[in-house]
């Protein structure tokens, strides 16, 4: 009587176990996935904006608010984003982020006005504010060592690559269908992701813990994010030195040194600040702001010279970005090689030092100029620095990371790629326009200042990054003897 029961618990784990491989051997893939969409429509979009101001009748004073509607809710979510994933678990934040940027995405190719579009365009920043640090806490949880490292260089590729394969698909459906098939197409490819995603990703153990959510602390770090944010974007029709810039952001820096106090005397905090101490996830976090905002200075800058000085279109600016999608991923895949052997100290300090140079030969571009000879070159010695440089930074500031608070830091280092990315297109736009115009072969001379300015904080990066990353040794360390070392069921 007892032969069959013997006979099922001998194949039930095997068979467990062949079933959890398979599952585990597509988490990365959908996970990545997601991100994709995310950064495809941020970028997609940038491409399409002429033609959606001229169907929805937008002024130039009211276009950038497509942009900034997006980045304003998601930059300023993401740190709440990221402990409500560790809180109320990891599978529900990512289905419910993407549950919310799918039918925001619906909403904004439905869009018949601005008010709308703006309107769906948030509610797109709040979907991603909740998937992208719960995607990257998966990950974090779910792989050690050097295969986290390998994870992370594929999330930094999909982060660097998928930016400018974003502007091809974007100037791709732009010049062939209509704007509005850039949010459509996101909803066949979330259906997808749902499904898989139930399937794949490790279902959450533990119940929502609404108590330990710190929505005081949310609030404050949301409002003084978005202060800045807002202050920042706002800057170039508003003037660096007007009221509005200035209150918003000292009020927004006010608002974060509260933010820190606060959360220092609270039991289960939205963010441990003392983490920041640490070398690699202050340091970290710093670096994070110079890259993230040199990448997207990259891409702007170059879309600027490429539609605006040369007069090319949105599809042939669009394949103009597939070399920069090429290198990142190169310089993305390479990195966590060279980080497994060397820690992120030195990797960074160099990949900055060689974005420098791409920078500077960028900085060379003419009214007159060619893709092949002033572009091209600088573009692809950049990318592959940059792809290093962005998956250094995430592993200085993720390795090392406790279970419980790989949202947090997750969340921590997503805030910085956006609030980098931010500061990154507002100073770099503005230092562009300096010379009063933006189109016509006379707009080369502010985007080539602005290049060279790209050049001087990517040196200036490289220098901190020897000044604030702990050594090779320490960091391999805790590479080696990470506190989660043990398999996620």
């Amino acid at each position: 009587m007892h032969h069959k029961p013997k006979h099922s618990t001998h194949h039930g784990p095997a068979d467990s176990t062949d079933a959890h491989a398979k599952s585990h051997r597509w988490l990365l893939p959908v996970l990545l996935v997601a991100q994709l969409m995310v950064i495809l429509d941020i970028t997609a979009v940038n491409i399409a904006l002429p033609h959606i101001a001229m169907d929805l009748k937008m002024s130039g004073s009211t276009i950038s608010w497509t942009i900034t509607s997006y980045s304003l809710i998601f930059g300023s979510l993401l740190l709440f984003g990221g402990r409500a994933a560790d809180l109320l678990g990891r599978r529900r934040m990512f289905v419910t982020g993407l549950g919310v940027f799918t039918a925001s995405s619906f909403a904004s190719a439905m869009a018949g006005s601005a008010a709308m579009l703006f309107a769906s365009r948030a509610g797109q920043g709040l979907g991603a504010a909740i998937l992208s640090p719960a995607a990257l806490s998966i990950i974090t949880s779910a792989y050690q060592g050097s295969r986290r490292a390998k994870a992370l260089s594929a999330w930094g590729a999909v982060g660097g690559a998928g930016a400018a394969v974003g502007v091809l698909v974007g100037g791709v459906l732009t010049q062939f269908t209509d704007w509005r098939t850039i949010f459509y197409v996101n909803l066949p490819v979330a259906a997808v992701l749902l499904f898989a995603s139930l399937k794949v990703v490790p279902a959450d153990t533990q119940k929502p813990r609404w108590r330990g959510l710190d929505l005081a602390g949310a609030a404050l770090a949301t409002t003084s994010l978005a202060a800045i944010v807002y202050g920042i974007t706002q800057a170039h029709s508003a003037g660096w030195t007007s009221i509005q810039t200035h209150v918003c952001g000292i009020g927004g820096l006010a608002g974060l040194a509260a933010f820190a106090i606060y959360e220092l005397h609270i039991d289960k905090p939205l963010l441990r600040v003392e983490r920041i101490a640490d070398r690699a996830v202050g340091g970290g976090l710093v670096l994070m702001l110079a890259v993230a905002g040199t990448i997207f200075g990259l891409f702007l800058l170059c879309s600027l010279y490429l539609q605006n000085v040369l007069g090319w279109g949105p599809l042939t600016t669009g394949l103009a970005f597939v070399p920069l999608a090429l290198s990142a991923g190169i310089g993305s895949h390479a990195a966590g090689h060279v980080i497994s052997k060397h820690g992120v100290r030195g990797p960074l300090a160099g990949s900055f030092a060689v974005a420098a140079v791409g920078m500077f030969l960028l900085s060379r571009v003419g009214a007159h100029g060619s893709y092949l000879t002033d572009v091209l070159p600088g573009m692809l010695v950049a990318g592959v620095a940059l792809g290093v440089a962005t998956v250094s930074v995430s592993m200085a500031i993720l390795t090392g990371t406790r279970q419980e608070e790989n949202g947090m830091i997750s969340g921590l280092n997503s805030t910085g790629h956006e609030i980098g990315g931010t500061l990154g297109i507002a100073i770099f736009s503005t230092i562009a326009a300096g010379s009063g115009a933006i189109l016509g072969p006379q707009a080369a001379s502010g985007i080539g200042d602005a290049f060279l300015v790209a050049a001087l904080v990517a040196s200036l990066a490289s220098v901190m990054a020897l000044a604030l990353l702990p050594r090779a040794q320490h960091f391999l360390a805790k590479l080696a003897l990470n506190p989660q070392a043990m398999p996620v069921h």
